[in-house]
């Protein structure tokens, strides 16, 4: 990576063990955006942010970028106030349509309160079910399913 790759966001689906999640990193920044849509602080899921400081530290040391004024503190972690499910098993639809969406607009930074074009407190059936039914085809194509 070198300075062109300075806005480039690197997308982490993230699963704590039951439920789906994803991270959007932007690792020369040292920025995580953190989407839950539960709506949980990372500070639940206290594994997945030692992982992570420790993979960005770890990128920091390869690329000898001087450490010290910089530890696990500089890094940003910016919780995105994100659609929410209101229920319990579609954690991993919401994840895929966050990614999605971000990458459809072609943003290179995510807005604490999402997107404006994709802003709602829930996504419909029918927006959780477009997701599902474009997971669907990509499988089909990719012919996982044979």
């Amino acid at each position: 990576m070198d300075n062109k790759d300075a806005e480039k966001l690197f997308f982490i689906p993230f699963n704590t063990g039951g439920h789906w999640l994803l991270l959007a990193i932007n690792p020369i920044r040292e920025i995580v955006y953190y989407l839950d849509s539960l709506g949980n602080y990372w500070t639940t899921y206290p594994d997945m942010k030692v992982l992570i400081d420790t993979v960005l530290q770890a990128f920091r040391a390869q690329r000898d970028i001087q450490t010290s004024r910089r530890g696990a503190n500089s890094i940003t972690w910016i919780k995105v106030a994100c659609p929410q499910q209101r229920n319990q098993i579609d954690c991993g639809y919401f994840m895929l349509r966050f990614m999605r969406d971000t990458l459809a607009l072609g943003r290179l930074k995510i807005p604490t309160d999402y997107f404006d074009e994709f802003k709602c407190a829930f996504y419909t059936k029918d927006q959780v079910d477009e997701i599902k039914e474009e997971w669907c085809q990509f499988m089909i194509k990719l012919n996982v399913c044979s």
